[in-house]
């Protein structure tokens, strides 16, 4: 094949910086692979929509089928997102025996073991290097470059609006509310902001990183996944006096296997929710609105990758490298590659939330007056939960103060059932706020 030909679906802010930095720094790329690329179409809602980069009308369509269809189409990019129409245009291009690239992490985290299937019954590959904290190159370096080892942790700053809004927070002793809010004008957050505050966003790229770490599909439904908006200025203050800082996290640890009756073999933690991290590991450092992962492996031990995790330009670059791979494999025929899944040969499962076991930070509003502590802690002892450290800040003065507990390792059931009971406590007043603890050792 003398030079690969791809179409385009969407032409919105991805499209069209695919499309201008493919135009800028396409004979850089087809010389560094010996391949000549060309983007033949792009299939948009509307001609005339505006868009941060020009597409020339000439290679515009409102039909995507037009786009699939062509065949001087070798390969198709999808960047139209969601979960419906989506679904059917790489499906479709599939089953042409197209390969496809996709920047859809909500698409891959509703239906990738079927859109993965087609492909391989197909024998069309699908690429997704921007689904994943955009400019990073974390599904290659998980797929291919760290293939021969066992990933043990995997922790992600995956969302880089509630890694903006708790950096302000943390930075100005500022209210969730109020960042949420100025976010929102410049940009940073949508309206609504549920789909990022509320971890669903990061929880469809963690349970992609799951499923590549650990080579078995991870089912959404089994991700366990808390948000941000219960974080306070109080939170953020006492965190930092502990020598934390708080970052909501997408988490994949292997786990300790069940024994006895019942057993299944490996387990995995899969999780996304707020963290108290300490200063000194690099992670408390990334801030605004970048982007990492790091991940430990059995050879490799601790990796960093870090960058911007969304935009036109970052995930834009992300496509390019897809672009490139498309392209050699056409070219060369090669369609064999580290397969993203060996399911057939792992006996793995995730872990219900209950049963990982954790440290906690613990925030209570309590009366002022003695024996408040012996009623706490006799629940959580009657648990045997242990209370590594107890503070009562000063400058609280009141009929109710903050009281912060800091806990030893206990299973997430056992922590809860504690709290739903000191919640009951006359001398409580307001809900219990908890926290996990990450101390990434």
């Amino acid at each position: 094949m003398d030079q690969v030909n791809f179409g385009m679906i969407g032409g919105g802010t991805v499209g069209s910086g695919v499309f201008h930095h493919l135009s800028r720094n396409g004979a850089l790329l087809a010389a560094r692979i010996g391949v000549p690329v060309s983007l033949r179409k792009v299939a948009v809602k509307a001609l005339d929509e505006p868009r941060p980069y020009p597409i020339p009308r000439a290679q515009m369509t409102t039909d995507w089928r037009e786009v699939v269809n062509d065949p001087e189409v070798h390969a198709v990019i999808e960047l139209v997102g969601g979960t419906t129409i989506a679904r059917e245009m790489i499906l479709t291009a599939l089953k042409l025996g197209k390969p496809v690239i996709t920047a859809n992490k909500a698409l891959l985290s509703a239906h990738g073991a079927e859109l993965f299937a087609a492909a391989r019954q197909h024998r069309a590959n699908l690429y997704y290097e921007a689904a994943v904290a955009g400019g990073i190159p974390i599904i290659k370096a998980l797929r291919e470059a760290l293939v021969g080892n066992r990933i043990t942790h995997l922790y992600g700053i995956v969302n880089g609006t509630c890694n903006y809004i708790l950096t302000r927070m943390k930075q100005e002793g500022a209210e969730f509310a109020t960042v949420l809010a100025e976010a929102q004008k410049l940009g940073y957050a949508e309206t609504p902001p549920d789909l990022d505050i509320d971890g669903h966003d990061a929880e469809h790229k963690t349970g992609i990183l799951a499923s590549l770490a650990h080579g078995f599909w991870v089912n959404p439904k089994d991700i366990y996944v808390e948000g941000i908006r219960h974080i306070s200025r109080l939170d953020m203050q006492f965190a930092g006096q502990l020598g934390y800082t708080i970052k909501l996290l997408g988490i994949v640890k292997t786990l300790p296997p069940k024994t006895g009756k019942g057993a299944r073999g490996e387990r995995v933690q899969v999780s996304v929710y707020p963290a108290l991290i300490p200063h000194a590991h690099v992670l408390s450092n990334v801030n605004g609105v970048f982007n990492a992962v790091f991940v430990r492996g059995d050879v490799v031990g601790d990796t960093l990758f870090y960058g911007r995790g969304a935009g036109k330009d970052a995930t834009a670059s992300a496509v390019l490298s897809d672009i490139a791979d498309v392209a050699l494999e056409l070219a060369h025929q090669s369609h064999g590659r580290v397969p993203p899944f060996v399911a057939h040969a792992r006996r793995a499962e995730v872990a219900p939330i209950g049963e990982v076991v954790s440290r906690y930070y613990v925030r209570l509003t309590v009366l002022d007056r003695p024996g408040v502590i012996a009623k706490i802690s006799a629940i959580l002892g009657a648990a045997k939960i242990g209370i590594a450290s107890i503070i009562q800040p000063e400058g609280h003065e009141g009929e109710t103060v903050p009281l912060i507990l800091m806990i030893h390792d206990a299973p997430n059931a056992a922590m809860s059932r504690a709290l739903a009971q000191i919640a009951k406590l006359s001398v409580v007043k307001a809900p219990p706020m908890m926290i996990r603890v990450e101390n990434l050792e």
